[in-house]
């Protein structure tokens, strides 16, 4: 179990994350993330998206399975970020090339209508607008959420992105 003694934050705020994993079982990560998550101190899981099915960018691999949950935490980001660094590597998680295969990479996607930029995170998360694989899910959860750099919808910022690598494998309920 994942304990957030990294920094509370004062209020509770919304955060949406992305969840990717081309190694191992990825559902089964998928699945024992998000409850990890729902059970750390300072984190519920509100909701989760189906689970798609992507193409990899980068060298040759297996396709990604892909996600988005949305979470509400008494957490400020920059405690959330060492949270999901901590489970990364709890599954297993090494970085050893840029878009190279995982077990599973969390990514804070939006939190609240916050714009930060620091040496170690940015968010809203820089490429997120350009990203089927990470707008697919998302518009289905959060489709009205305003992403706050450029002032759009989710739904809108996925109508501009090309989605044929982006398909569901696993609906939830």
């Amino acid at each position: 179990m994942v304990t957030s003694n990294y920094g509370e934050a004062q209020t509770s705020s919304r955060s949406a994350i992305a969840l990717g994993s081309n190694l191992g079982d990825s559902k089964a990560t998928f699945d024992s993330t998000l409850n990890l998550l729902d059970e750390t101190a300072g984190i519920t899981v509100q909701t989760c998206s189906s689970y798609y099915r992507t193409l990899p960018i980068g060298p040759s691999q297996p396709d990604f399975l892909n996600a988005c949950a949305i979470l509400r935490v008494e957490l400020t980001p920059q405690a959330l970020l060492k949270i999901l660094l901590d489970i990364e590597r709890h599954f297993g998680r090494v970085r050893r090339e840029r878009w190279g295969p995982r077990t599973l990479d969390l990514d804070i996607l939006l939190f609240e209508d916050l714009v930060l930029s620091t040496p170690e995170l940015q968010i809203p998360h820089p490429c997120m607008t350009q990203r089927a694989f990470v707008l697919v899910p998302l518009a289905e959860i959060a489709s009205k959420w305003i992403e706050p750099v450029s002032g759009e919808a989710i739904a809108q910022l996925v109508e501009k992105v090309d989605c044929s690598g982006v398909s569901l494998s696993i609906k939830q309920d």
